[in-house]
Order: structure tokens, then C-alpha cells, then sequence
């Protein structure tokens, strides 16, 4: 959630910080500072609020800032209030720190440095790194070795970013729970939580293994390993990939829900053969045929939507391969002791790859050492601790999505999971060659289906005039549209801030019933499918009772507003692939809505892009 960023330069590194972390605010965060050391002193400077307030703080006394070694950070707030006392840099006599993550056992740290005689000007947990490194350096004045030395200290997940004013050359950072990696440069290196912070002055990463610690200077980088000194692989990536601005568009949410159509059509390109449409490429996860011909249980992972993905694929896997499947909440999972059997493929789903919970939960699955298990990655990050920690790496190309309610990550996560249904189904003999042909041909269809979908943009501007002054909604779906109910609500409470909930839409009498009224909108997902009878039934359970319905139909549903009844026709789609085509009007009702309120879309209030604490 945090960010970090860090250099080490012959030139003044304020401003590179600065940039790193206006790249960095899609994480989500409440304040922000830099230190900077400059003339034998450390120069900070902290601010609750977006990182302009900083900027604009900075730009005061620029020549404070005009150092060559210095960090800075956004803060996503885990403990205490956000605050300029409680924003980092952390300070302790001539060290200072930066931190995301959490130290689980600060407390009882703590209590041991008041009675040592630390004096604590902060709520946070990160003070007590700070503290405990000064207190270790005034033993050992080697600021590596004091580090080294508190690490086995502090319980939780973080990544740390630490400067010492009498070690001016020296940048030292730790990951352990929490991403980050080392920008590499000529006569300058750096550190970031994610590679997107430093693509203005490097295009070369390493990226740190858990417990690594590394010290940085101007012209060398050293990496540490259970106190061994190791190598990581530089990668060079193309800069201009990684790059992203809004364009024309007002928020990156809107451009990247456009962007779909193209995202979609090239996750599917990685798998069908372009000479031969109805058959997958030959090289799509070839090399991992036999692992996957052996897999006899689908186990699902995930958290918030990509949760909802998973939900998508076990209707898939089970109605085409008929392979059982579970989908479970990763930050669940991990601690109900579950049981994972035999020749399971665990399907960890995480645009990031950093996701603290599914992590977490990842490797839990694997400690427990059953026969036969495969692990996946689904993640839109090729460098990623998820693809570096599991056996099988299946991408989705989305591109970078900056805005922090998902959209294209969570179509081209749909299709990529169909794609590996497919692959499993052939691999295993659980589908014919017409029924692959059939659904390989319906594939090819969906980045058009998705382009006419968007063309109901002004409709669906116009439905959200409706809600504008609304406290909760209902959304309802039921079978495979049930999932994208549950995204659909997800999305509207993210970034408008009303209470939604998603139902399956046969529940309505079991509970929710009771709220329907006159003042609560239920938006409906209703295509045509073997479910539209039974959907139409529950409608009118909901109209009975003065509800107000705003319905996307299919085309050939042939449905007909009526007082309070709104209808928009959404392009027609089998059933199987409907939750891709639908999931866009549910993402432009709610950007629509969230545009009207006057909400921040892209950077909603309390949430980050990427979470990597627990």
C-alpha cells in the first residue's frame, strides 16, 4: 500500500523522489515526506494530504533538499491517525527510515526503548524501527551491521528504506513480506516499491528475494542473504510499455474500461492460434502439459476482485471440465487450517503479485507438501513475487492500470482463466474438439462485443443520474452473473461511497427483500440465458414492492421499460463468456455515479492499488 522510494546520486535527488512518488499514488496513501542528507545534516519534510502538498512544501527552501542521498514515502495508515507526526521519514538522532508493512510486536519494542529512554513523537510502528537501529549503531557504528542486527527483532512483513547522516554514501534497504526493488543506474542506483516509480531514470531492476538486504552506493550494490553475500539478475524492460497517462480522458478509471477491447484481444492472442482459430497455440503452456494433466481439484485464491474472477472460473471448470473447484478468500484461507488435497492445482489470482494475503496464503499450500500440487500465478506483473514463488506463470496483458478500482485487470483475468480452462480441458480429454472450436470462436468475439458495449456509455451516464443522491443499492445476478453482482457493488461503494451489495438474486426472500423500498435502486444483470426465467421472477418480487429496477438486458431479451423499470440493451453474448461483456456496464455505472458525487475516481478515499499489508 505504502510507497517507497530511495537514490543514491552524484546528481540532487529531490526531484527524483518527488517524481517517484506522484508515480506511486495509484498505491493509495494520506500523506507523504522526504529526507534528504545535505551538508552533514538530515533535511525533512512531511505533509498530510497528496504529494503536491510536499512539492509545494519543498519548493519553500529548495536548497535544503539539493542533497545526493536521500528517501521518501507515501503513507497508507495502519497505525495511527494520518498526521504529519505520524507521516515518514522516521527520524532517530542521524538515522532515518521508511517502512511499508507492519511490525506486529512494536508494542513490546517499544515498552523496551521508553525505558531505555527513546522518547516517541509518533503513533506508528515505524518509529521503533527507527529507534532500535540507532540504539544498535551506537554499539556497532556500521549502519549495515545495526540493521542486520534488528532485523531477527521485528516480527511482521516490511520493506525498509534507511540513510545514516555519517554514512552519506550508503542507502541501505530490507524486503521482507513487502515488494521492492533496486533501480539501476550509471553513478546512481535507487529503490522503490514498484519499478513504475523509477522508469524516468532507469529501465534496469533488480528485483530483492524475501530477506534480502541490500546496501547501495553511487557505483555499487551489494545483496545479502542469511548473511551471505548473493547476485540477482538485472532485467532490462521496455520503459515505454510500462508508461501511462490519461490522454484524453478525464480519470485513468474511464481510459483504462476503453482500453479493454485491445486488453482482451491481446490475453487472447498469447493463446490462440492465429492460422488456425480453432485450435489453441501449440506453445501455450506446453512445457506444462504434464503437470497439468494430472491435476484432479481446482483450488482458487484471491482477494476483492480478483476474488470475484476466481467466483467466474469455478462455473467454468466445473460445467466444462467438470473438475472440482473451491474459491476461497486468501486472507481466509490462511488461517482456518484448510486441507489441501492431492494432484490440486492452486490458482493464485493477484493483478500485483504482491498481495500480502494470497501470498501468504500461497505458501501456507505449500508447506503443507501434498502429492501432486501445482501452483499458478494469474497476475498482470511478470516480475512479481507471485510469478517468482509459484510453478506456473499464466499472464494477463492488461497493460498498467493506474486507477485503483480494477477494470480491464478483471476482464483480461476472466479471459485468461477461460483460456486455462480450455487448456486443462484439452490437455485432460474433458472437452471435444467442436466444443473447443465452439468456444475458441466465441473468444475471438469478445473484444468486439466489448467495443459495442461501450458505445452504452451515454445511456448509462444518464441511468446514474438516478442514484446520485442514493445511500445504498442492491445488486442482483444470479448463476455466472452472480459474481460480476458482487463486482458490480464492489466497484460503486469504491469509488462513490455508497453502500452496495451484490446478491444472487434468488436470495431476495431470504433477507434482503426486507430493504427493498420505494428510495432503494436494484440494478439487475439479465441476459438471455438458461437462468432469465427465474431472474425476471425475482424482478418481480422486487417491482411488487415499489423497487426501483435499472436492468442491463440482452438484446434479445427483448425486455420493455415501464415505470419503474429502466432498461439498457447490452449486446448480445453466449452465455458462458456474458460476465466479460457485462462487467462493463457495472464499471460505467459506477464511474458515472462517482463523477456525479464529486469523488476522487481514480485514488478513492482509505484503499490502495496494491495491498501488501495483512
Amino acid at each position: 500500500m505504502c510507497g517507497i522510494v530511495g537514490a543514491v546520486a552524484e546528481r540532487n535527488i529531490a526531484n527524483i523522489l518527488l517524481e517517484g512518488l506522484k508515480r506511486l499514488e495509484y498505491r493509495g496513501y494520506d500523506s507523504a515526506g522526504l529526507t534528504v542528507i545535505r551538508d552533514g545534516e538530515l533535511h525533512r519534510e512531511r505533509q498530510v494530504g497528496k504529494v503536491q502538498a510536499l512539492v509545494d512544501a519543498v519548493a519553500i527552501n529548495p536548497e535544503f533538499f539539493d542533497g545526493h542521498i536521500g528517501i521518501a514515502h507515501t503513507r497508507w495508515a495502519t497505525h495511527g491517525e494520518p498526521a504529519q507526526r505520524n507521516a515518514h521519514p522516521h527520524v532517530s538522532g542521524k538515522i532515518a527510515v521508511v517502512h511499508n508493512g507492519i511490525v506486529e510486536n512494536y508494542a513490546e519494542l517499544k515498552e523496551e526503548l521508553v525505558a531505555k529512554g527513546y522518547e516517541f513523537t509518533s503513533q506508528t510502528d515505524t518509529e521503533v524501527v527507527a529507534h532500535l537501529i540507532n540504539d544498535l549503531y551506537q554499539q556497532t557504528p556500521d549502519l549495515l551491521e545495526a540493521v542486520r542486527a534488528v532485523i531477527p527483532l521485528l516480527h511482521g512483513a516490511f520493506a525498509l528504506g534507511i540513510v545514516h547522516v555519517d554514512s552519506p554514501e550508503e542507502l541501505i534497504t530490507v524486503r521482507l513480506g513487502s515488494p521492492l526493488v533496486i533501480g539501476v543506474g550509471i553513478g546512481e542506483n535507487f529503490i522503490a516499491s514498484d519499478q513504475l516509480a523509477l522508469l524516468p531514470v532507469t529501465n534496469r531492476f533488480m528485483y530483492l528475494e524475501e530477506g534480502d538486504i541490500a546496501k547501495l552506493t553511487r557505483n555499487s550494490i551489494q545483496i545479502f542473504a542469511d548473511g551471505v553475500e548473493v547476485s540477482r539478475k538485472i532485467h532490462e524492460i521496455d520503459a515505454q510499455q510500462h508508461n501511462a497517462d490519461k490522454g484524453e480522458f478525464k480519470h485513468y478509471m474511464l481510459k483504462e474500461i476503453y482500453e479493454q477491447p485491445d486488453a482482451v484481444a491481446r490475453t487472447l492472442e498469447m493463446a490462440i492460434d492465429s492460422a488456425n482459430t480453432s485450435k489453441l497455440r501449440d506453445d501455450f503452456l506446453q512445457r506444462h502439459e504434464d503437470q497439468l494433466s494430472g491435476i484432479r481439484n481446482i483450488q482458487v485464491l484471491a482477494c476483492g476482485t480478483s476474488y470475484h474472477a476466481g467466483m467466474v472460473a469455478k462455473y467454468w471448470f466445473e460445467n466444462l471440465t467438470r473438475l472440482p473447484c473451491s474459491v476461497e478468500v486468501a486472507s481466509e484461507f490462511r488461517y482456518r487450517n484448510p486441507v489441501v488435497v492431492d494432484n490440486s492445482l492452486v490458482i493464485c489470482i493477484s493483478q500485483s503479485g504482491e498481495t500480502a494475503d494470497t501470498l501468504s496464503a500461497l505458501r501456507d499450500t505449500q508447506k503443507q507438501k501434498p502429492t501432486g500440487l501445482v501452483s499458478l500465478a494469474l497476475c498482470n506483473v511478470a516480475t512479481s513475487s507471485l510469478v517468482r514463488e509459484t510453478d506456473i506463470y499464466l499472464p494477463t496483458l492488461a497493460g498498467p492500470e493506474i486507477g485503483v478500482a480494477s477494470t480491464k485487470a478483471f476482464t483480461t483475468q476472466l479471459v485468461a482463466l477461460m483460456l486455462l480452462v480450455l487448456k486443462i480441458g484439452a490437455t485432460q480429454q474433458r472437452m471435444d474438439s467442436e466444443r473447443l472450436g465452439t468456444l475458441l470462436s466465441e473468444l475471438q468475439q469478445l473484444p468486439g462485443q466489448l467495443y459495442a458495449s461501450l458505445h452504452l456509455d451515454a445511456a448509462i451516464k444518464t441511468m446514474s443520474e438516478s442514484f446520485e443522491d442514493k445511500k445504498s443499492c442492491l445488486f442482483l445476478g444470479r448463476g455466472l452473473q452472480f459474481p460480476i453482482a458482487l463486482e458490480g457493488a464492489l466497484k460503486l461503494k469504491e469509488i462513490s461511497y455508497i453502500h452496495a451489495e451484490g446478491y444472487a438474486a434468488g436470495e431476495l426472500k431470504h433477507g434482503p427483500l426486507a430493504l427493498v423500498d420505494k428510495d432503494m435502486p436494484i440494478v439487475v444483470l439479465a441476459p438471455k440465458d438458461s437462468m432469465f426465467d427465474k431472474l425476471k421472477a425475482n424482478m418481480q418480487e422486487v417491482h411488487a414492492r415499489h423497487g426501483e429496477l435499472f436492468v442491463f438486458a440482452s438484446e434479445s431479451s427483448k425486455m420493455v421499460a415501464e415505470d419503474r423499470m429502466h432498461v439498457v440493451y447490452v449486446p448480445d453474448v453466449c452465455e458462458t463468456l456474458a460476465p466479460v461483456v457485462y462487467s462493463i456496464p457495472v464499471q460505467l455505472l459506477s464511474y458515472h455515479v462517482a463523477v456525479m458525487r464529486g469523488t476522487d475516481v481514480d485514488q478513492p478515499r482509505n484503499l490502495a492499488k496494491s495491498v501488501t499489508v495483512e
